[in-house]
């Protein structure tokens, strides 16, 4: 029988929604092929440094998506600061299904000790912090304030992602992007 195939999207999809659900430590080989449909082999085929290596590719997946999606919408200079905000906490709202998606930041900043993990995760916290602060920065913030603001963006949008999850109700979640827009346009 020839070896059952799926694109590098989906199965980068596939593997991040596991990863969410169960953290990297409780996430197995096992459950990564099933997912796929793939056999060990082929994973290891396609990702020889194993479950390490399928986490740096999801990790990166999404910060190629985040930084498309919604760093460029938010550093869009052609484009008012206002817009550049609605449009970027729009992408946001996608990229967290309506708060009904957990943050894979948050899955694998508990629970992994590898070093280049935990790389990642600081790398992208801290093009977050540094694109929220361009954009306080675009609403004629001083450079300080606009870090401060942006540090509180990053902890308001994690923090609703867990406590929406936690009560079963992605409206927490709608409603703090609606207040992230308020923190910058009611200056």
């Amino acid at each position: 029988m020839r070896p059952q195939k799926i694109e590098e999207e989906e199965m980068l999809n596939r593997f991040a929604k596991l990863f969410k659900s169960k953290g990297y430590e409780g996430t197995s080989l096992a459950e990564l092929a099933e997912v796929t449909g793939l056999k060990k082999a082929s994973l290891y085929h396609r990702f020889p440094k194993g479950k390490q290596e399928m986490a740096q590719a999801v990790l990166l997946n999404i910060n190629n998506w985040v930084e498309k999606n919604i760093f460029n919408t938010l550093t869009n200079q052609s484009l008012p600061a206002e817009e550049r905000l609605k449009n970027g906490l729009l992408s946001i709202q996608q990229l967290y299904n309506n708060g009904n998606s957990s943050c894979l930041l948050q899955a694998f900043s508990t629970q992994s000790r590898l070093e280049i993990i935990n790389q990642l995760i600081h790398e992208s916290m801290s093009h977050w912090v540094d694109t929220f602060t361009s954009v306080g920065i675009a609403f004629d913030l001083t450079q300080a304030v606009a870090k401060e603001k942006a540090i509180q963006v990053l902890i308001d949008i994690q923090g609703s992602l867990i406590v929406s999850k936690g009560f079963n109700n992605p409206n927490i979640f709608m409603n703090t992007l609606k207040n992230i827009e308020t923190i910058y346009t009611k200056n």
